[in-house]
């Protein structure tokens, strides 16, 4: 392979190339040097050559944050093979479907807790690898770290990333490697990344943003990713104060948590330079608050698996508007259309359709579920939005998570908003719940800072005070916690309300 041959591999061996002893990844005390990194990955590549994997198939990795992650990753790559990251928390069931859909050849999975990877390899029919990381190093070490000859293309896929599934069986979205190295080049350009810079990755490595926004860009730009197996605020602050990080990644939880840990105050992070939020909406409260508190922009982007991921973002030479998500990146066209697909007014809402270099190849093996969501070109994503006269997009909803009350389009985002106004609010989710009447009524299950008195009462009265009258929500209850996925997005299919609230 080339030093640059327009594949995601590439990017390790050109940084490998500049900087063979500048650190690549950092989890703990743990370093791995770029040229350590690049050997270890051609060793990857050679075992699992040795174990049949050929170009074109299918590799699942099911593993945590760790320095193996980016090993397999890349040498999966160089093998020929296409990367198919896994939830290591999916249950047996979960794991079997995704490897029998996407017709894996082999399943690498974490020594802990990897019982029902194994399980679902099992009832999958597909091989299984525990991955220990002793004793998988030291097979690795066994192999000579010699390039093998496997050429792929730019416009071959690289990886399958398995969706959530919120409607229906979770399905793969194929990215090409020119989809993700065009989305790495606009990350690195975006957030100014350098080879000084150290990049924060509390994001999971298997999923879309962390895997090409935090661990392809920082490898593009020769900098360094510090790793953390598991988000948490305390640990994050820790993180940011002993690397030096220069670069935050986050979804909004993240931000919330930080913002409001009473340890922040004694955490030096006058090293951060720059943030960028994505994964779902952000609360203006919450990002006002960041920026002011933690003395750095906090850019808050748009995208999903499908688009590679990154759509929209906002920039640090340009104004900026609270609550939006700036503009496309270079490439990338976004359009408001309504049902028909014609593009409505600035300040109008509709669908969020994007074409570009970033849109995926498809959904592996589904022609009929490809088609209906990428309609001459357009990838058509299911978020409810507008546009302003300066160009500068929003995200109001889900389609699927309107609420109709009494014939009125309710945006649950934007009773969040407010529900975010009030200091005792820490976390929120609105929501439609059936009524005999209205068709559905607007509630909201609210998480309260520590030590906070505060009435579902009061609080109703806080939002009625600032909202239309269909909007407030007239069911209110407290929750220790909000329910939610593997990257912190709120599950809001996962939320019952108690009876009586």
């Amino acid at each position: 392979m080339s030093v640059d041959d327009g594949t995601v591999p590439a990017l390790l061996a050109r940084s490998a190339a500049a900087h063979p002893d500048r650190t690549a990844l950092r989890l703990g005390a743990d370093e791995l040097s770029y040229g350590a990194l690049d050997a270890l990955a051609w060793r990857a590549a050679a075992l699992l050559r040795a174990r049949g994997v050929g170009s074109g198939d299918r590799v699942a990795l099911s593993l945590p944050n760790s320095a193996l992650f980016a090993v397999l990753y890349y040498g999966i790559l160089r093998a020929g093979g296409i990367v198919v990251p896994l939830n290591p928390l999916l249950r047996a069931g979960e794991v079997r479907h995704c490897l029998a859909d996407a017709g894996a050849a082999l399943l690498l999975g974490w020594h802990q807790e990897g019982a029902e990877a194994a399980g679902g390899a099992r009832l999958a029919g597909t091989p299984y690898l525990a991955v220990e990381p002793s004793e998988f190093t030291a097979l690795l070490e066994a192999r000579p770290p010699v390039p093998v000859d496997t050429a792929r293309a730019p416009e071959d896929t690289a990886v399958v990333l398995y969706t959530s599934g919120t409607t229906g069986a979770p399905k793969g979205a194929e990215l090409t490697h020119r989809n993700v190295r065009r989305n790495v080049d606009e990350g690195v350009r975006v957030l100014g990344l350098g080879p000084e810079d150290v990049v924060f990755g509390g994001l999971p490595l298997f999923h879309s943003f962390g895997q090409v926004m935090g661990l392809n860009c920082a490898v593009s730009a020769g900098g360094c990713l510090t790793l953390m197996a598991r988000f948490d605020p305390a640990g994050a602050l820790d993180v940011i104060a002993r690397d030096r990080v220069t670069v935050f990644l986050g979804v909004p939880t993240m931000y919330a948590l930080l913002l409001r840990h009473p340890d922040r105050a004694r955490h030096d992070v006058s090293s951060l330079r720059v943030c960028l939020c994505g994964g779902s909406p952000l609360p203006v409260a919450v990002l006002t608050g960041f920026e002011s508190d933690f003395d750095c922009a906090v850019l808050e982007g748009y995208g999903l698996s499908e688009s590679s991921p990154l759509a929209c973002v906002n920039r640090i030479d340009r104004p900026r508007s609270p609550g939006t998500i700036g503009v496309p990146i270079e490439g990338v066209e976004m359009r408001v259309v309504d049902r028909d697909g014609k593009e409505v007014p600035d300040g109008e809402v509709g669908e969020i359709v994007i074409r570009g270099h970033n849109v995926m190849k498809g959904y592996w093996r589904r022609p009929e579920a490809t088609a209906a969501v990428v309609r001459d070109g357009w990838l058509h994503t299911g978020d409810l939005g507008t546009r302003d006269g300066a160009g500068d997009f929003r995200v109001v909803d889900r389609v699927k998570d309107v609420v109709i009350r009494g014939g009125f389009n309710v945006y649950p985002r934007e009773v969040e908003e407010v529900l975010h106004l009030h200091p005792d609010v820490a976390e929120a989710a609105v929501l439609g719940v059936p009524h005999p009447v209205h068709g559905q009524e607007i509630a909201a299950a609210v998480v309260l800072r520590p030590g906070s008195g505060l009435s579902p009462t009061k609080l109703r009265t806080h939002v009625r005070k600032r909202v239309a009258p269909y909007k407030y929500p007239r069911r209110i209850w407290f929750v220790d916690a909000l329910p939610k996925g593997p990257t912190g997005k709120v599950l809001k299919r996962s939320i019952v309300p108690p009876e009586g609230a």
